[in-house]
């Protein structure tokens, strides 16, 4: 039991590892107070360049594949079988942490890259459609935000079509996972309301004119 609670303290901990404001504290900028004011690697990208964002996603990403893939294997007080559902924990309370950072104040980003990096561990042959479903949803309507909405719900939905492979505690938990994502997205889904969203129109096949 000490066990796990140590593996699930861990796995937070490590996700609130924020890459942002890890490298931004090396540039001395703090990414929050800039741009959206998200932790994030969309802002990071708006505000601090290629290089910058690249840096963060590669951090996010990171710790959400070792949070669901190193940490529960860790032995530390005894060796005892790991519980089915200690790896899907552990990868939740890392893009928990990476949303509310206790090293931080609790202000993070909203999980997407965190996300993506636990889903390496739990079925990588799903990333690339994943990436596919949320480049088609920019190229349409330009919203980052959307579009990690949609691409959220869609792992789920491929989860639960092929499940002959996935197991369906991975799809419950890309399920709530998708709903988490939702949540954290909800200041996106007010200005998308209001039309005070930005667009990435440079991706976007059809623009107003």
């Amino acid at each position: 039991m000490i066990d796990i609670v140590f593996k699930l303290v861990l796995a937070y901990l490590l996700g609130s590892v924020s890459g942002s404001l890890l490298l931004g504290r090396l540039k001395k900028v703090d990414i929050r107070t800039v741009g959206s004011g998200n932790a994030g690697g969309t802002n990071a990208l708006r505000t601090q360049g290629k290089l910058f964002a690249l840096g963060v996603i590669i951090i996010d990403i990171g710790k959400g594949a070792l949070a669901a893939g190193w940490v529960p294997a860790l032995t530390l007080v005894s060796a005892a079988p790991i519980p089915h559902w200690l790896p899907y924990a552990c990868a939740a309370l890392s893009v928990v942490g990476h949303c509310y950072p206790i090293f931080y104040g609790f202000r993070g980003g909203k999980g997407a890259a965190t996300l993506v990096g636990t889903y390496l561990v739990f079925a990588p042959t799903l990333v690339l459609p994943m990436i596919a479903v949320w480049l088609f949803t920019i190229i349409f309507t330009g919203f980052v935000g959307l579009a990690t909405m949609i691409t959220g719900h869609a792992a789920w939905f491929v989860l639960l079509v092929l499940r002959g492979t996935a197991a369906m505690d991975l799809v419950v938990y890309a399920f709530v996972m998708a709903i988490f994502v939702v949540y954290t997205h909800r200041s996106n889904i007010v200005r998308m309301r209001d039309g005070t969203e930005n667009q990435n129109t440079r991706l976007m096949v059809f623009k107003k004119s």
